[in-house]
């Protein structure tokens, strides 16, 4: 990025205050998290017209989650956008003996009022890929903030957050998007780059080598893509979308020649969040939860009815 692209940019966003800050949204948040402990959720300050889902289903305000959590987890990866007047959260949650990542994404109005939330939570004893011995460390990476000349557009970060769902589509070894040479990404608590330790050969590989490799060949659809958040003074990016696979796809070569056999062999879809760490203009860590659903749900958030203070439902 040019120092005078820089400057425009610059100029560009301070000429459009922000309606709220990264410390009002963060105590949305606390207030909701707290409530969601002790399962009492008259204690949010919901909008009338609040809308709200858990695990791609809408749900009445209460139901769910809120009469099963029997405690929050310490993991607290916490970001903001305060254009949008939205705040997310990677956590976990327990249902009496069994411990869940969470996504949570929570819409205000210019009241602060909650008029949306959206939690995708992955009970692993309901999943049939179950991702091995979870960690939920904090990555200061994600947390760290990005100098003020270095920051990108809210426009530049979409456009390499999507590119890295249309390298993830139908992968055959070309990049849509730039990946840091320290790229690590972690999937359901598992980190599923440079480990040696996880059963999936690819997982020993970086970020970039996989996609250049093909491994992902078998993911035939990036359906539904949302990019509701954007925390732009810490270049991240919370994305939802779909993967589908329609199970067809059976041997294959990576670009180097080797022979593989795709794992999916059944028409399958996956509904994830992840969030996009962008530093220098490549992506740099990834954060992402993601669970099964019946092949090609749709998705709730499609409706873009506008919501109050004039964004529509899951807009960035």
């Amino acid at each position: 990025m040019s120092c005078e692209a820089s400057g425009q940019e610059r100029l560009m966003r301070s000429s459009v205050p922000a309606p709220w800050t990264r410390e009002r949204l963060y105590a949305v948040l606390d207030q909701y998290l707290s409530a969601l402990a002790d399962r009492d959720p008259a204690r949010v300050r919901w909008s009338d017209a609040a809308f709200v889902t858990e695990n791609n289903v809408q749900l009445t305000v209460g139901d769910g989650l809120w009469g099963t959590v029997t405690a929050l987890g310490d993991y607290d990866l916490r970001f903001a956008d305060v254009r949008t007047g939205q705040v997310g959260l990677f956590t976990t949650a327990q249902e009496t003996s069994h411990v869940s990542g969470m996504t949570v994404r929570i819409a205000v109005d210019r009241d602060d009022r909650i008029r949306e939330v959206e939690t995708l939570i992955v009970r692993q004893v309901d999943e049939a890929l179950v991702f091995p011995n979870p960690r939920f460390d904090r990555k200061p990476v994600l947390e760290a903030f990005v100098p003020d000349e270095q920051r990108m557009t809210r426009e530049r970060l979409v456009a390499i957050a999507d590119g890295y769902f249309s390298t993830l589509e139908q992968n055959d070894g070309t990049l849509f998007t730039r990946f840091h040479a320290d790229c690590q990404r972690v999937e359901n608590g598992v980190q599923t780059t440079n480990n040696a330790n996880f059963p999936l050969v690819n997982a020993k590989l970086g970020c970039e080598e996989q996609f250049r490799l093909g491994y992902y060949r078998y993911d035939d659809r990036l359906r539904a893509r949302r990019f509701p958040l954007i925390d732009e003074e810490r270049g991240l990016v919370l994305a939802h979308a779909f993967i589908d696979h329609r199970g067809r796809l059976d041997a294959y070569r990576l670009t180097d020649g080797t022979e593989m056999r795709s794992h999916i062999r059944r028409p399958h879809s996956f509904y994830l969040a992840e969030l996009f760490k962008i530093e220098a203009g490549a992506i740099r860590q990834i954060e992402a939860n993601f669970i099964t659903v019946p092949y090609h749900m749709p998705s709730p958030w499609d409706d873009a009815v506008p919501a109050p203070g004039g964004h529509g439902r899951g807009a960035g």
